[in-house]
Parts: C-alpha cells; structure tokens; sequence
C-alpha cells in the first residue's frame, strides 16, 4: 500500500461541469467544442455540449422512489454547478469516460451530494470509441442512425442529474479500448492515451483551480484495469494534484490550490465480487458473478482488497446508482447479471464503496470510512492555501 507521511493506523479488515456556471468544458465533437481541454462551452448549447441530441433515458421524474432521485436532482446543469462550487467541502471524481462514474463510486457521489457536499466529476473522454453493450442499441448505431457522440453525451447529463452533481468535459477523445500489452497498443493519433501528458495536465489543472476540492479520487496505476484512458487519467490526476499547488507550474491556469486527499477508487475486488456471489447463491441457488469472477482469476490480475484504506458506507444509495448507470443506457445491458444482484443482500454483505488514500497533505488515521475525514469543520486543517499542510511521499505498493 502506498506509505504516507501523515498517516497513522492500518487499513481495515474485509469484513463488515467545474463547479463553476458558465465554465464546463464541451464534449469532444460536440458542436460547441473548441480546441481539447479549452475548458470552454457555447452557453446556448447547454451542458452536453449538443444541440438536439437524440434522447436517451431521462432522469427519474418527480415523485419516484426516493431512493432513484436526491434533494439535487430536480436542479438544472447550472443550478447544480453553483450549489457545487459554492459549498464549503468540495471533492472531484476524474474518469475516463462517461459511465465510469456510475459504475465506480457513484453511490458516494450521491451520499455527498446529498449530504450539502459539492461534488464534481471530470469526464476526460467522450466515450467516442465505446463498443455498445446494450443490444437494443447495437443496431442503430452500427446504421449510422444514432450520434453516437450526442448520444453518449445526453447520458451523461442525465446520470449527472440523477446523482444531482456538477459535470464537465476536459474536452479529449476516447482511445479506445486496446488488447495485448500497452507497447503493443495503436492508439489513434488524436486520442487522450497517445496526447502529449503536458496538454491534459494542464487543462486538469485549471479545472482544479476553479473547482477548488479538498479532495479527488482517481484510478490507481493500472487504471483499474489496462485501458489506456483510464492509465492516461491515473498519470494527469497525480500530476495535477502536485501541479495544482505550485505557483510556478502553468501560471496562466488560475490560482494555485492545494488538494488534501487524493483517492484511488477501489472497485468491485475479487473479494468484495466473491463475497455478494456467495450470498446471492446461498439465498437464490444462483450466483450471477461466476462468470465475472472467473475472468479474473484467469486474467492473473492481483486482488486490491488488502490496499483498501477507507470504506464509505452507501448502503441506501444503492438504487440511485443502478438509475445513474442505466442511464447510460448505450452501455450497460439492462439484462445483465449487474442488475441480478438484491440490492438488500449487497447493501448487507457489502454496502460500502471503496478506497485507497494514494496521498495526504493533512494528517489522518487509518482506517476511515469518510473521505473527508480530518477535514469536516470540527477538524483543525489546513486546506485550502498553496503551502498548506505537508506533503505525503508517493511510492510504489
């Protein structure tokens, strides 16, 4: 596990658009985009960046479950941007793509918006290249009669207004996903994972700047798994919180700010995935992982668990991350065995989602089960300033 300077105590057992109006980066393709990661949007076009987009599933209407909608999602993109940047505790999720945010700790994203928490996701990509995993959707667009790009585009807007956050566009294009080795990857010449790092670094920067979080969350070195995307987002997330701070690293992208904390995102680990297997089977004779956990056992990728530093209890926000991620509804089938899963046997076995403190500038006991934990107001802190704090030693698990 990555050691910190500032942090005392061990990880726990296995058991239990910026924030700011008028500055969301447009989709790459969409027809408001200027150059990538300008972090600019035509205000007539709106939020996704599209004029006309073809309709995907809208967000839950007024008067649905609860549990599917939150006190911010009846807000619109832009009331949703200044609640977010106003609030006094503010995190960012940085993703790849759009659905990567509601397939890797959406569920928290919901508790703290929801909580009066700002909250922002940066989508570096547009998805552009995805494959489409709903079949209902392959057709169409393999006709051409869907825009993909606004498409996927809309989906976001609307799984944004399901967790009722702020969004924005960093404004690169999707690489596409890749097999083999990542030297033996050809990635499109204009694609986020083949840019030069120094352009993306940059345009995350002015985003952290405006958006001013005390905390982020990001993939770990391996993206999670080997996308080039999401390795690309692990490499300008890391170097963004560092630059963020520093005066002297691209002076013309706002004030510096100092980022406390910075997540990996935990994922669904083979155990975590093993452990709601079990007791799905045990309760329906039917374990609708099997498949998946046996992919990763043949893929020889290591189990995270045991890197897990904080556990954030989510329990009730379960079904307000299943409506977040069928809004996306060109890549996830509604059939597939993720929706198989009762989500009272999760929220029971495994209601929380998970985390690795990769850095800290403040002081912090491990475990937690708060990412904000040694900032809430009762806290002494120093967050904020540019020479705030002290800074953590990264190395190698």
């Amino acid at each position: 596990m990555t050691s910190m300077s500032n942090v005392t105590g061990s990880a726990g057992t296995e058991t239990a658009g910026t924030g700011v109006a008028g500055t969301a980066g447009a989709a790459p393709g969409a027809a408001a985009a200027g150059a990538a990661g300008s972090g600019e949007i035509d205000p007539a076009v709106g939020e996704t960046g599209v004029e006309g987009s073809p309709a995907a599933p809208a967000p839950a209407a007024a008067g649905a479950s609860a549990s599917r909608t939150g006190p911010n999602s009846a807000l619109d993109a832009g009331a949703r941007d200044q609640r977010a940047a106003a609030a006094p505790l503010r995190m960012m999720a940085v993703h790849a793509h759009p659905d990567d945010e509601s397939s890797k700790g959406a569920a928290t994203l919901a508790k703290y918006s929801d909580e009066g928490i700002g909250v922002m996701v940066v989508s570096c990509t547009g998805g552009e290249r995805g494959d489409v995993l709903n079949p209902k959707f392959a057709a169409a667009v393999e006709s051409g009669a869907v825009d993909m790009p606004a498409l996927r585009q809309r989906e976001m807007a609307d799984a944004a207004s399901i967790l009722g956050i702020s969004h924005v566009w960093l404004g690169f294009h999707d690489s596409g996903y890749h097999e083999g080795e990542p030297d033996t990857w050809q990635l499109p010449p204009d694609s986020f994972g083949a840019l030069d790092p120094d352009v993306e670094i940059e345009a995350l920067v002015r985003v952290v700047r405006r958006f001013r979080p005390q905390v982020m969350t990001t993939y770990d070195e391996n993206g999670g798994y080997p996308h080039p995307d999401h390795i690309r987002c692990h490499v300008i997330s890391m170097a963004a919180f560092d630059a963020a701070a520093d005066p002297a690293r691209y002076p013309d992208a706002g004030e510096p700010w100092q980022v406390s904390k910075i997540y990996y995102n935990g994922g669904f680990s083979r155990t975590r995935l093993t452990a709601i297997n079990e007791a799905v089977k045990s309760a329906t004779g039917t374990g609708p992982f099997d498949e998946w956990i046996a992919r990763i056992e043949e893929s020889g990728r290591p189990d995270r668990s045991d890197r897990i530093t904080t556990r954030v209890p989510v329990g009730e926000y379960l079904e307000r991350r299943d409506a977040a991620l069928r809004a996306h509804a060109t890549q996830i089938d509604p059939d597939a065995h993720w929706f198989a899963v009762p989500r009272e046997i999760e929220a029971k076995v495994w209601g929380t989602d998970d985390y690795e403190l990769a850095e800290s500038r403040i002081p912090v006991q491990l475990p937690e089960d708060d990412l904000f934990a040694g900032l809430r107001p009762s806290a002494s802190v120093g967050a904020g300033s540019a020479d705030a704090g002290s800074r953590s030693e990264r190395e190698s698990a």
